[in-house]
């Protein structure tokens, strides 16, 4: 479906940049992850105040990876400076599927993602896209069954267990991005960080389906389902595109220009600079080299939209932003 985000994307004069830099906002409002991740007004002031340094023209919520599974009864360990993480599992068994609740949107800390779109869309410059986050379906149930018992079971052991949790939290998943659409957001990115630690034919079969269900459940003109597969590699994408979304978002490991020629144009693809190694802890001359080497890489191709693979740490210096957003301004001159 052309959505008006893929829209936007095509029609932009210039190079669209798009980090995911929610957590580096913090290091301008000087609050803590704990409060972004549980209160809503922090988490849009660490937007707004990126959006004033830099005149980011999409405005992102933070992807946390706690908050649904959290929902789902996951204990999570919230510091003032790290990303939240799930502490021990939820369900170890096929018995503890049925006893999982009925969590519905807004439950927990899902509220505050949806606060903060809702508060963006009314705050935020008319005509300035705003997309939710939220975790991708494998991703959710690695942080319920735990990431490596997870992907160990869905190789061999157990797959059909992971399909039937799949299916409990793909029904929460699909009235989550509901949810997103409601506040006038204008997509939502759906984050399968783990999906990478599949095979190909993993996630053909445990990721691309359940993200196809929100798609279509939530995918309408005015709002996108941008599907996120962090760690997906060149051999990955095929399966990737059966999931049938407009848009796509990946990670330092996929080969971006070799991704763009293979990709119908009417497909949008974002990505894909690495949050660790370079946002982190790479220096602000690295990441401006790194930038323009993508710039020049993806050069001609109007549906790209270059950003970080995933989201940038919260202790990333800003110089490093400074670096890549300077240098996106550079190349669009």
């Amino acid at each position: 479906m052309d959505t008006r985000f893929a829209r936007f994307v095509k029609d932009f004069p210039g190079r669209l940049a798009m980090p995911l830099d929610a957590y580096a906002g913090l290091a301008i409002t000087g609050e803590s992850v704990e409060d972004l991740v549980s209160v809503p007004s922090t988490q849009f002031k660490a937007i707004m105040a990126l959006n004033d340094r830099y005149r980011t023209r999409v405005l992102v919520t933070a992807t946390d990876p706690t908050a649904e599974a959290e929902a789902f009864g996951c204990e999570a360990r919230l510091t003032p400076r790290d990303l939240p993480a799930v502490v021990g599992r939820r369900v170890t068994r096929s018995e503890d599927i049925a006893s999982l609740p009925d969590v519905v949107p807004g439950d927990a800390r899902t509220r505050v993602p949806i606060e903060t779109a809702w508060r963006l869309t009314a705050e935020s410059e008319e005509g300035t896209p705003v997309l939710g986050a939220m975790l991708g379906p494998f991703s959710l149930a690695c942080r319920i069954f735990g990431a490596a018992e997870a992907v160990e079971a869905a190789s061999s052991r157990e797959p059909e267990m992971i399909e039937a949790l799949l299916d409990v939290v793909t029904g929460f998943l699909c009235r989550y991005a509901l949810a997103f659409r409601e506040t006038g957001a204008w997509g939502v990115i759906v984050a399968e960080h783990e999906a990478g630690k599949l095979s190909p034919e993993g996630l053909a079969r445990f990721s691309a389906p359940f993200v196809k269900r929100i798609i279509k459940a939530a995918e309408e003109p005015d709002f996108a389902v941008i599907y996120l597969a962090n760690g997906a590699r060149i051999d990955y994408l095929g399966c990737a595109l059966e999931s049938g979304a407009g848009i796509y978002h990946f990670g330092a490991a996929m080969d971006m220009a070799t991704a763009l020629a293979k990709v119908d144009s009417e497909v949008v693809l974002c990505g894909n600079l690495d949050a660790q190694a370079l946002f982190h802890k790479a220096t602000p001359q690295a990441v401006g080299d790194a930038t323009r080497a993508l710039l020049e890489a993806t050069r001609g191709h109007r549906n790209f939209v270059i950003s970080s693979g995933s989201d940038i740490p919260p202790s990333a210096p800003l110089a490093n932003l400074n670096a890549f957003y300077r240098t996106v301004a550079e190349f669009n001159k």
